[in-house]
């Protein structure tokens, strides 16, 4: 159960009503209007704290509020900071007194509930960590609670970011069970798939839903290959995946180390370049080599990208080859890949945007795994493995890096809790969930963990070796810098976020933006029944780049961005 104290509302007053114009009346409505946090940006609650039209505690009762009032519908929270707002007092008494420690001062954030905080639970979904308080912060937390955010919560997520069960719906976990999408939060009515997952599609295994309706200013998620931008793309928010390393690692519930990454999930460019700076560390973290990747911009301030002509003269890759047009290639006889009718028209829709804003556009790029007719070259035919189906044995044909890597990371993880560790290894928490499978620990089984436990980390190190020089070989080389070369390209343009495997493998970065709602149809092997009518899902678009490009993709995803506005909120969360 959610964790939410008794909450008092404050009525937030502006300043006193001024006469102008002979208007008294609607100049004192307009200036005796509460602020609200729904919609509210980061900027906007900076510039109200300044005026002292709000106080941080009375953001955080705003946004208590709305936990109380409509979680109980979505389960986008797993748990509330009982220290919350204690926290927004303490920070309110700073600015009263001129000491502001940085651009999130006072505004409250979520987790997802992977990442460490010392004094809240960290579940990550899994019944064995129900009841753990890390021993440490996570990098990242240190970094917010310096830049001055609150931690209002602990967001939902896909149980272990989605590395339990191969045929576990996204967005459930044993502990706070199924999370559903705003647009449209309803369980699915089909049959074979109604026991609770959501009839919408929630994305990748972090949680967009309580951005979305403004439970918080902006959350953050955890990617290993598509888990800030799916959820980002599917809440109709802004999701930036950064660079492997640009984000401190050290107190998140690992996958792999080769692919993992934090990032943030906003409402806005703006609201997502702030948060990214704050979460970056001014120097390399000890406990994370990755760290030494990427420089931070000055003053890791990511604001100074945000210019609304930054498209003019940028030269934007379309990869039409399977993430646009379907393609025969490699190992498969029949086409595969390409968009639906009404995707199409958006993308047509999107790319004259960025004609009409000054961009060059280059028509198609070539991604030569993509179209490579060799299997061996193919990234299409080189899958992450999953499922019993692809165990030890019967997994020639696929790559070993995400399940070695939760072999070799997550042991490493449960090491550090030291003396708090509910278990010991990756092989007790199997056996753990076993014996609690009554309790629903297991409701989906744990194929995902069974496949990685059964690896040898150094037995297996030359097999994992092979598979990661096979990764970055199809994914980078003869992927993403291959084209980004050859055409001499700032960024390509996705459709969706169908660029999330071939960047999250060499671990390049990417940022989703909202553009429209798009129509769903179900296939004809399993129709919605008669009298239900699904409604329409976000859709939106990702520029991706090579490694730490994060300055310029935020460049120009804010200029498309303010070019086009296209967020909205979902309808039922006033």
């Amino acid at each position: 159960m959610h964790r939410v104290g008794m909450v008092r509302v404050v009525p937030i007053m502006l300043g006193c009503a001024l006469a102008v114009g002979g208007n008294t009346l609607g100049a004192q409505a307009k200036a005796t209007a509460p602020f609200s946090v729904v919609e509210a940006s980061i900027p906007q609650m900076q510039a109200a704290l300044a005026a002292r039209r709000v106080t941080s505690r009375q953001l955080v009762e705003q946004y208590l509020v709305r936990i109380a009032t409509y979680d109980q519908r979505l389960h986008a929270t797993i748990t509330v900071s009982p220290r919350a707002l204690q926290e927004a007092d303490a920070l309110d008494r700073e600015r009263a007194q001129g000491q502001l420690r940085g651009p999130l001062h006072g505004i409250p954030v979520a987790l997802k509930d992977n990442i460490h905080t010392a004094d809240i639970r960290t579940t990550g979904g899994a019944l064995a960590f129900a009841d753990l308080v890390p021993p440490y912060d996570a990098t990242l937390t240190k970094n917010l609670r310096d830049a001055g955010a609150i931690i209002i919560a602990k967001a939902q997520l896909t149980e272990l970011a989605n590395w339990v069960a191969s045929g576990m719906p996204g967005n459930y976990n044993a502990v706070n069970g199924q999370g559903l999408n705003p647009w449209d939060a309803r369980p699915d009515p089909r049959e074979g798939l109604n026991d609770g997952r959501a009839v919408m599609g929630t994305g990748g295994s972090s949680s967009g839903a309580g951005t979305n309706v403004s439970f918080w200013a902006g959350n953050v998620g955890t990617e290993t290959s598509g888990s800030i931008l799916s959820p980002s793309h599917a809440n109709m928010l802004v999701g930036i995946k950064p660079t492997v390393g640009r984000i401190s690692r050290y107190g998140v519930i690992p996958i792999t180390a080769d692919q993992d990454t934090p990032g943030p999930m906003t409402r806005t460019v703006a609201d997502a370049a702030i948060m990214l700076g704050a979460m970056e560390g001014a120097s390399p973290d000890a406990n994370d080599a990755a760290t030494k990747v990427c420089t931070p911009p000055a003053n890791r301030d990511y604001t100074a990208f945000l210019k609304s002509d930054a498209l003019k003269g940028a030269r934007i890759g379309i990869p039409r080859a399977f993430f646009y047009d379907t393609i025969t290639s490699g190992g498969s006889s029949t086409p595969r890949g390409g968009l639906t009718s009404a995707q199409r028209t958006v993308m047509t829709e999107v790319i004259a945007v960025l004609t009409a804003q000054g961009a060059t556009i280059v028509d198609p790029v070539v991604i030569p795994s993509i179209s490579a007719n060799n299997a061996d070259d193919n990234l299409l035919d080189w899958n992450p493995c999953s499922g019993l189906e692809q165990a030890r044995g019967r997994d020639a044909s696929c790559s070993m890096v995400l399940k070695y890597g939760m072999k070799r990371d997550f042991n490493i993880w449960i090491a550090s809790l030291g003396s708090k560790a509910p278990v010991t290894s990756l092989t007790a928490l199997r056996q753990w969930n076993i014996a609690h499978q009554r309790a629903g620990s297991i409701k989906y089984g744990q194929a995902q963990l069974d496949i990685s436990d059964e690896l040898d980390v150094r037995l297996d190190r030359e097999r994992y070796d092979a598979d990661r020089r096979k990764d970055l070989r199809l994914t980078a080389a003869q992927g993403i810098d291959a084209v980004m070369k050859s055409a001499q390209l700032d960024a390509l343009l996705f459709p969706g976020v169908s660029s999330a495997n071939i960047a999250a493998r060499p671990g390049y970065p990417s940022i989703t933006v909202p553009y429209a709602l798009l129509p769903v149809t179900a296939p004809a092997s399993q129709p919605f029944p008669a009298g239900f009518d699904p409604k329409p899902a976000p859709f939106g678009v990702t520029f991706t780049g090579g490694a730490c490009a994060e300055p310029k993709l935020i460049a120009l995803a804010y200029a498309f961005e303010q070019a086009t506005k296209k967020r909205q909120a979902p309808a039922g969360f006033p």
